[in-house]
């Protein structure tokens, strides 16, 4: 079946106006999800924010309690034992200066970046690089560290990163198609539960406005935000 005809008969069985509770969401999303390779599943939240406004801004990491399903590749800037443990621990690249020059050279098979506080004077001067793709060490999101195993055991195991964009929107993705309905569901909990968690002291009004699941080549599902929360 052509994507687009896929796509049409998927959104005709999805009501556009009801907000679905979580697990009847997931079951439908699942069912959706026909494509011929493993579709991500993912969330979009609408938050009363201006992320303009510095107290309004929301960002943080979460470990979904299910993993990813994706296979993440992390680099690590340390030196001596602590090079010795991220290596240890499953880092992909690890370095100083010689990983510097790599990324200034154009290597950036990686997807998440950590970095000892001693290397941050070397980390900084790629800021230019690592700073648009969201990949610089930062201390709030536990990246900057002197744990480096725990850093990479945690990025290897499904941590994610959630960041609000311009118009208040984000988006993550919180599985495969493929894992059980119990698994997703309870990945966006951990998910909707953090950011809920990490509203700004700024944020006025209702902070989570709306919430949609869909997977990669499937209709967005509306989601009735109350039934994502863990209690």
């Amino acid at each position: 079946m052509a994507q687009g005809k896929r796509f049409k008969t998927a959104s005709a069985a999805v009501d556009r106006e009801k907000m679905y509770p979580l697990e009847e969401a997931v079951k439908i999303v699942k069912a959706n999800a026909k494509a011929k390779f493993d579709e991500t599943i993912e969330v979009a939240m609408n938050l009363g924010i201006d992320p303009r406004h510095a107290d309004q801004a929301v960002r943080g990491m979460i470990e979904l309690p299910n993993g990813t399903g994706k296979s993440v590749r992390v680099a690590v800037f340390a030196r001596g034992p602590k090079a010795d443990e991220a290596k240890a621990a499953g880092a992909d690249l690890v370095g100083a200066e010689d990983l510097a020059e790599k990324i200034n050279g154009g290597e950036m098979a990686f997807e998440r970046c950590i970095a000892t506080p001693d290397m941050m004077g070397i980390v900084g001067r790629l800021g230019k690089v690592l700073g648009p793709r969201g990949l610089m060490p930062n201390p709030k999101l536990g990246t900057v560290t002197q744990d480096v195993a725990a850093a990479v055991k945690a990025a290897k195991a499904g941590s994610i990163e959630f960041r609000a964009e311009k118009a208040g929107i984000v988006h993550a993705g919180v599985g495969k198609a493929s894992f059980s309905e119990e698994a997703i569901a309870a990945n966006v909990k951990a998910l909707v539960s953090a950011i809920n968690r990490a509203k700004p002291s700024g944020a006025k009004g209702t902070f989570i406005k709306k919430v949609s699941l869909s997977s990669t080549m499937g209709p967005g599902i509306k989601l009735d935000p109350a039934t994502a929360l863990t209690t």
